[in-house]
Parts: structure tokens; C-alpha cells; sequence
């Protein structure tokens, strides 16, 4: 079950704003660009659409909840020309859309419930498979509880909360769980604890339904103010010991030799002067959860070897680093790529790419901005991560390749001027990537309540797949 937040993508002369049941990292506009494009890949015909289980069962407008209307929608996506669908199998508070050996399950939430005997994710791979839809499962990876709702595993126990939700520094440098700052209850990646909870989960869903593909959603930590608990302190010590037989990192001053002091931009709390390891602090970071890629694709595999592992992902790759991750591929340096300026990087943060884990690739490429020639700004650029040209030019270049790439777009949080734009971002995604396009999210297709033109866009589909 996916959540609201809020981002805003600032381009030279065109603004998007977004509110999207997607995640955001609230990423500040880049300016670097150049330099030749990948290796041409074949096109992608794969129309694969997100189904957020908290919008499309317990939303107001929602419509899954009843097995009728659910048939009806399933019905009309084929119609439309979708292949496929993400079911999202587990939300922020931690709990399974299914029957599950390790948490709750959630039967109802904010007035509404699934049929009684009905278990979801069942049903809905059931009746996709009687429609040939390919069927990816996805979690909401490192995220335990909802903190607007205040439910969830982290609040359900104390222990859990006290050792794993995530400490995160406040902009006045003290150390505080994040769920103290109104956001949902992330937990500490590098917990082996946590990683195990998330690996049982995933060798659970693989096992138990008949899928095609297991994608992670959040598999991060939750910004650039994160985890500085101490658990993470006595692990970035022991890091820099073993990697950079750095004598006096045991007696460094935590956390302000990563980040000396913090500000705040549009409500996020960011670095505003940075200490002597900050650097090295973003490569351990990027190390954990590359970690924990390597062990969940092994969990996948050894389930069941055919099934595809993948991840999604922000296509602002630029800000990625502040969350933690870097899904380029371990091949591709940004320290000393000439292209594209990455003044965040440092040497090694590149072997820490975790593309070569993946089968697939889901970037939200959520931009109005369709091709780099419809703004100045961007018209002599041929990697840009803000127009949905740039942000597929630029992964391509990142990963190498590595796996089918299945951009996506948002249909409902951002401010398409009109149905027919949706439909040419569609075609454009459709003839430039590798794997297909990824639509988020069938609520804002079928209830003009949840997309900004406020109408149906099942036409916008159908003609953006012609």
C-alpha cells in the first residue's frame, strides 16, 4: 500500500508538481549533461500497470474491494491494451494484502474490507492469469509502519520500534526516530534482523503464488538524514577500518564528522556543511543495501529460479545517492565519468551499482516534460533527469543496459496539460526502452477524483499503446 507525499521537480522554465501515491526524494534540478547515448535498444511492447492495494481497495474511490467491479477494471485494462500488472503485496505499515507467517494482514482500513474468505493477492493473480497478464508482487521493502495512521509493526511493538525503526538527524543535529518528524516508520537497512523480515517475506510471496516477477519498492533508506542510530555508528566504523585501515575512525565525532550541521529546502532536511567522512558515509551506505540485492535475489532464486527480480526506482538518479542507493551498474564510475558531474561521488561509490542483481528495471519517469527539445534548457542536453527523453537517455548510459528498462509515467500527479500528452509519453516510452512502460497507478485511470484533468484517461491508454 503506497503512500501520499509530495515533490517537486523544478526544471529552468517549467514546473512540475506532484502528489504521488509513488515515493519522491524531493530531488533539486541537476545541471550537468552530454556526451554520446547507449547502444540503441529494441522496443518494448510490455504495458505493465501498478496496482496500489491502499488507493484501489480502502480508498474512497477505490474499487477492488468488491469482485465485481475488480473483474470489470481487470477487464477494461485488457481492452485497453495493458499486459500486465504490479499487485502490491505489502504496504508502509508493514502488513500483507495476504495471509502471511511473519505479519498481519490487512483486512480492512479507513471504512472499508475485502470479502470475507477472499484472500487478495490470490484472487488477483487468479483473475489476471485468466486475462494473460503477466503478474509482478511487490513490497514496500524498508518501511514498518504508517505514521499518519500510526499503525503498523513499529507502533504494535515497542521492542521492534525501540531497536530497528530508523534514527534520523533533525535540522538541528540531534538524533531522533524518523516517525518524530511525521514521516512513516523506515527502519534501519543494515539491521540483519530487518534484512531477514524482509527475505522471509519475499521467499514467502514467491513461494506461495504463481508469478512472474518480484519487485522491491523502497528499498532504501529514507533520505540523506539517515541512519545515524548507533548501530550504524559501530558499522560505519568497522567499515572504514576494514576498507580504509583508518586508525582513528573508533574516536570520530557522530554524526558531525559525516554532517557538521543541517537546512532545510521545501520541507526536507538536508546537509549544510559536511564533515571529513560524509563521502565515505554515502559509499557504506550504498554498500548495505547492494548487500542485501545480492541476498534478496538469491532468496528469489532459490524459491523459484524463474522468477524475475526486480526494482523500482526514481528516475532522478542524480539525488539518488541521498537515499542511499545506486542502481547504476557496478561497471559505470560517476567519479570519474567526464559526461555528467556527480560532485556527491567519490572513488569506489561506483562498485556499489547493483544493476547486474536485476532482471528488470522500474524508474518513475514522472515528468510532464516528454522530449529534451521542448524546453531551451534542456535542448542541447542528451542526458537530463527531469524530461522523460533525458531520464531514459541517462539510465540506459548508468546501467549499461544491463536489464530490460520499463519506464514509467504517473497518470494522475502531475499536471498533464491534457489526455493526448499522456498517450505521446506512452508511444515515446513504448519505442525507447528495452522492457516496456510502467503505468502508475490504475486508481488514477479509472477515478477522475485521483488524476489532475479530473476524467477518465482509459482513452489516453488505449491510444498511447496503438
Amino acid at each position: 500500500m503506497k503512500r501520499l507525499l509530495v515533490y517537486a521537480l523544478l526544471l529552468t522554465t517549467t514546473v512540475v508538481l506532484s502528489v504521488a501515491c509513488k515515493k519522491s526524494d524531493a530531488p533539486a534540478p541537476p545541471t550537468g549533461g552530454g556526451g554520446d547515448t547507449t547502444t540503441p535498444v529494441k522496443p518494448g511492447r510490455n504495458v505493465i500497470a501498478w496496482v496500489d492495494a491502499r488507493s484501489n481497495v480502502f480508498g474512497t474511490y477505490g474499487r477492488l474491494n468488491d469482485t465485481a467491479q475488480l473483474k470489470k477494471v481487470l477487464d477494461t485494462l485488457q481492452q485497453s491494451g495493458v499486459t500486465g500488472l504490479v499487485i502490491d503485496c505489502k504496504g508502509s505499515s508493514g502488513y500483507t494484502m495476504y495471509p502471511s507467517a511473519f505479519t498481519k494482514e490487512v483486512r480492512s482500513l479507513d471504512g472499508k474490507s475485502l470479502p470475507a474468505n477472499v484472500d487478495y493477492v490470490g484472487y488477483m493473480i487468479q483473475e489476471s492469469r485468466k486475462r494473460g497478464f503477466k503478474v509482478y508482487a511487490s513490497i514496500v521493502t524498508m518501511v514498518e509502519g504508517d505514521g499518519n495512521r500510526q499503525i503498523g509493526t513499529v507502533f504494535d511493538d515497542p521492542a521492534f520500534r525501540s531497536k530497528y525503526e530508523s534514527i534520523v538527524c533533525d535540522v538541528n543535529g540531534n538524533r531522533v526516530p524518523v516517525t518524530s518528524t511525521g514521516r512513516n516508520a523506515f527502519v534501519n537497512p543494515a539491521q540483519p534482523a530487518i534484512q531477514e523480515r524482509a527475505l522471509n517475506i519475499v521467499k514467502e510471496i514467491v513461494g506461495k503464488y504463481d508469478i512472474d516477477g518480484l519487485i522491491l519498492d523502497y528499498a532504501r533508506y529514507t533520505d540523506i538524514d539517515a541512519d545515524f542510530s548507533d548501530f550504524s555508528k559501530e558499522q560505519f566504523i568497522k567499515f572504514l577500518q576494514d576498507n580504509y585501515q583508518d586508525a582513528d575512525a573508533a574516536r570520530m565525532k557522530f554524526p558531525t564528522d559525516i554532517v557538521a550541521t543541517w537546512r532545510t529546502s521545501s520541507g526536507q532536511v538536508l546537509p549544510a556543511t559536511t564533515g571529513k567522512y560524509y563521502k565515505k558515509w554515502l559509499i557504506y551506505r550504498t554498500g548495505v543495501i547492494k548487500e542485501f540485492f545480492k541476498k534478496a535475489r538469491a532468496a528469489v532464486k532459490a524459491t523459484k529460479p524463474n522468477v524475475n527480480f526486480g526494482v523500482y526506482v526514481g528516475a532522478w538518479y542524480t539525488t539518488y545517492y541521498q537515499v542511499g542507493v545506486n542502481w547504476a551498474s557496478e561497471e559505470y564510475d560517476p567519479f570519474n565519468d567526464q559526461e555528467i558531474r556527480f560532485d556527491w561521488a567519490y572513488p569506489g561509490y561506483g562498485k556499489n551499482g547493483y544493476a547486474e542483481q536485476l532482471d528488470l528495471l522500474m524508474t518513475g519517469n514522472y515528468f510532464t516534460q516528454i522530449l529534451l527539445s521542448e524546453n531551451s534548457a534542456t535542448a542541447s542536453l542528451k542526458y537530463h533527469w527531469w524530461s522523460v527523453e533525458g531520464s531514459i537517455a541517462g539510465t540506459k548510459y548508468i546501467t549499461g543496459n544491463k536489464m530490460p528498462l520499463y519506464a514509467s509515467i504517473d497518470m494522475g500527479n502531475v499536471d498533464w496539460p491534457n489526455k493526448g500528452e499522456i498517450s505521446r509519453a506512452i508511444k515515446y516510452i513504448l519505442n525507447n526502452t528495452s522492457g516496456g512502460i510502467m503505468l502508475f497507478d490504475i486508481v488514477h485511470i479509472y477515478a477522475p477524483q485521483y488524476n489532475r484533468l479530473k476524467q477518465p484517461l482509459w482513452d489516453a491508454v488505449k491510444e498511447g499503446i496503438k
